[in-house]
């Protein structure tokens, strides 16, 4: 007898991404304190929108965060690479669904149909994502430790350049969780499925 169809996504990847979320959103909020204390450009994020009060506490938040997503990230990374996930979820058939898939995107017709099943164009997004994660993470090593990780550093073209990298991969996170966002709200049902509640009764 063949195996039912899964309606929602397993629990170690849904624990994997509600837990990343938590540690980026306290990474990104903690992070622009951490840039007003000596911002890149001439101006600042508002202390609304930021997190801990001063430039100490949002040091303190920021490298708590720090470990979550290490940890967290280097186990999802382990977890898929043995279990194959990634490259059934994200790699499999990437290049050849980008030449169905581009098309059909700028003609505006790229659909969604099951939100486990993921279309190249989301797939290569999740792969983007994911490669940023990895470079805020090696940026944040330098720009923690910079003489612990001297030759990192280096790589990286040096302590100023390594801040410039750690600020656009954030900035590249940023915008993928609000993009992410609006494709939840248009839909719904792909938050069903990381919350662990099945789409099957709802006609889908």
């Amino acid at each position: 007898m063949a195996n039912p169809t899964p309606t929602t996504h397993p629990r170690w990847v849904r624990a994997w991404h509600w837990t990343n979320a938590l540690a980026i959103v306290i990474m990104v909020t903690s992070g622009w304190k951490i840039f007003d204390a000596s911002p890149l450009f001439d101006w600042y994020f508002p202390n609304t929108i930021t997190l801990g009060g001063w430039l100490g506490g949002a040091l303190q938040w920021h490298f708590a965060a720090m470990w979550l997503l290490v940890i967290n990230f280097s186990l999802y990374a382990i977890r898929s690479a043995v279990g194959g996930r990634l490259y059934r979820t994200l790699s499999k058939g990437l290049v050849s669904g980008l030449r169905a898939d581009v098309p059909l995107l700028l003609k505006g017709r790229l659909e969604h149909t099951h939100p486990l099943h993921y279309n190249a164009i989301q797939k290569l997004a999740y792969l983007g994502v994911l490669a940023l994660i990895v470079l805020v993470i090696l940026s944040g090593l330098v720009l923690w430790k910079s003489v612990q990780f001297g030759t990192l550093r280096e790589l990286l073209g040096g302590y100023e350049a390594a801040r410039w990298i750690h600020f656009g991969a954030m900035t590249g996170i940023v915008a993928f969780v609000a993009i992410h966002l609006a494709m939840v709200a248009l839909v719904p049902r792909s938050l069903l499925t990381m919350i662990g509640v099945s789409t099957t009764t709802r006609g889908q």
